[in-house]
């Protein structure tokens, strides 16, 4: 690339001074992320998770499970669902399944805590998810209790099963749910909650993103996309369930209560959520509450891929042991956990919380791009055909190289990002790391997109010298030097191109890669 006439330095001077415009543009644009740090963390004085009153209760692996697979009418749906029981035997506790985000199935899903259960001389039922409450953008909380209040009703008439020692197993975002069933229906017997976000799912999702990339290790400057990801309304219309509050139904959970979660679970505010759901209960007059922590455990109390054996014991032992286990001591136990930061409000983009908004601008810019260069290629097409000399094409070749450096630079920079992101999100998801992916990647996004400012800085000084070397001429009765974009399909495919690119650069500096420092 030739340099312009004040050289390099002036170069270097003005792609610099576009990289700070940019960082403020960036910067203003929409939120910051400046996580809370947790104030206190929960101290647990116990290590032994065992439920004082579940001494005498039959253990795991004592009886034959028996599974049957059955169909349960719920509105104008057949919904499939797995009923397993502990074969010959009769006056049994139940157990309906509520299921999380992750799993819809009915015999896919909880398979090692529902096992467990019945060969300990539990009878219990996984309903399968109905479609529509499976989609991302749709989740109808209160239709959904009423979904698995049906299996609560058919549990509680088989003969082998006491209907009024039938409750609650929730995971996840079930545990969201299970609250609204304890509110309509109090004769539940037990509700046990399980890696529970407490918190409105923006909240937690926000939280858990900044967990899976500060476990991965990304540069800090990556972490302003959260609330400018999270914080948006999904194109089309936004989430409808992404501020769902639980805390104002948490009170009607008047009947024993287990929470459990994995110290290894780092999606779930562990700290935070086990004080809210004591502090809640509590206040509500339920003391019949109790908290197990199990070490290694990840989100579903996994260990290297199986059902954490204690976890599987205690939660059997609970059930079977109610009422006198409801009250038993400890009321937390287990291994330490740990929450860096508190799961709080994600604040909303500025001007950017539209999804619909964020997708227009950006096919707005890559629409200009294409434009622009589908015009060059046939201005290009027509003036070899032509013949036309290169001084009478309606591009000069002063500014030709920079006009398509820059869409395409541009464009690089863009791509490079997406696949970054969808990179670190694969390395977030599998609990990795790998410091070439994470910091040499993020290096190469930003230092293409410097080179777009550079090949900026190049052409804005050819079009400043040129103006110049035009006003010399005329003050010296010379001829002034050719126009750099002549005609009107050359001046519309200059305009296309810079334009689109502006936007496309404007998008860069808003997902952080102007932004200053690392």
């Amino acid at each position: 690339m030739a340099r312009a006439r004040g050289g390099w330095g002036r170069t270097a001077t003005t792609a610099a001074a576009f990289a700070v415009l940019l960082a403020v543009v960036g910067a203003v644009a929409g939120p910051t992320w400046d996580p809370v740090p947790v104030p206190e963390q929960l101290r647990v004085n116990v290590t032994d998770t065992s439920i004082a009153g579940a001494e005498g209760t039959t253990p795991v692996g004592t009886h034959d499970v028996v599974t049957e697979r059955v169909v349960l009418t719920i509105g104008d749906d057949d919904v499939d669902a797995t009923v397993r029981s502990p074969a010959g035997v009769a006056g049994t506790p139940g157990v309906v399944f509520v299921h999380g985000a992750g799993t819809k199935e009915s015999d896919k899903a909880f398979v090692g805590q529902a096992v467990a259960l019945a060969s300990a001389g539990v009878t219990t039922v996984v309903p399968a998810k109905r479609p529509e409450f499976s989609s991302l953008r749709h989740r109808d909380y209160e239709e959904m209790a009423r979904d698995y209040a049906a299996a609560v009703a058919y549990l509680r008439t088989l003969p082998t099963v006491v209907p009024d020692r039938v409750g609650v197993y929730a995971e996840s975002e079930g545990t969201w749910i299970a609250p609204l069933m304890a509110r309509d229906d109090p004769t539940l017997a037990f509700v046990a909650l399980v890696s529970a976000p407490v918190v409105p799912p923006r909240a937690q999702a926000a939280f858990a993103v900044d967990s899976y990339l500060r476990n991965t290790g990304v540069p800090e400057s990556v972490f302003r996309a959260i609330p400018r990801a999270v914080g948006m309304e999904l194109p089309g219309g936004g989430i409808d369930y992404a501020d769902f509050d639980v805390d104002p139904y948490l009170p009607a959970l008047q009947m024993p209560v287990l929470v459990a979660y994995g110290t290894d679970d780092s999606s779930m505010p562990v700290v935070q959520g086990t004080r809210d759901i004591i502090s809640a209960l509590t206040t509500a007059g339920n003391g019949d509450v109790l908290v197990r922590f199990y070490g290694g455990a990840n989100h579903g109390i996994k260990v290297d891929g199986r059902l954490s054996p204690a976890f599987a014991a205690d939660l059997t032992g609970w059930v079977l042991g109610l009422p006198e286990t409801g009250s038993g001591t400890p009321r937390v136990a287990g291994a330490q956990p740990f929450q860096r930061y508190l799961a709080l409000d994600v604040p909303a983009p500025h001007w950017f919380g539209s999804g619909d908004t964020v997708l227009i601008i950006v096919l707005v810019g890559l629409g200009l791009v294409a434009a622009g260069g589908v015009i060059t290629v046939a201005m290009r097409v027509r003036d070899r055909r032509r013949a036309v000399p290169r001084a009478e094409r309606g591009v000069d070749g002063v500014v030709a190289r920079q006009l398509v450096l820059l869409p395409v630079l541009a464009l690089v920079t863009l791509a490079g990002l997406v696949a970054y992101l969808v990179a670190i999100a694969r390395l977030a998801v599998d609990y990795e790391r790998d410091a070439w992916v994470v910091w040499g990647g993020w290096f190469v996004v930003r230092l293409v997109g410097l080179a777009v400012l550079v090949v900026a800085a190049v052409l804005v000084e050819r079009v400043i010298d040129h103006r110049a070397g035009t006003r010399e001429a005329l003050e010296l009765g010379e001829a002034p030097p050719r126009v750099l974009v002549r005609g009107r399909a050359a001046w519309c495919a200059t305009v296309a191109t810079v334009a689109g690119t502006s936007i496309v650069v404007l998008i860069l500096a808003y997902w952080g890669v102007y932004q200053l420092g690392i």
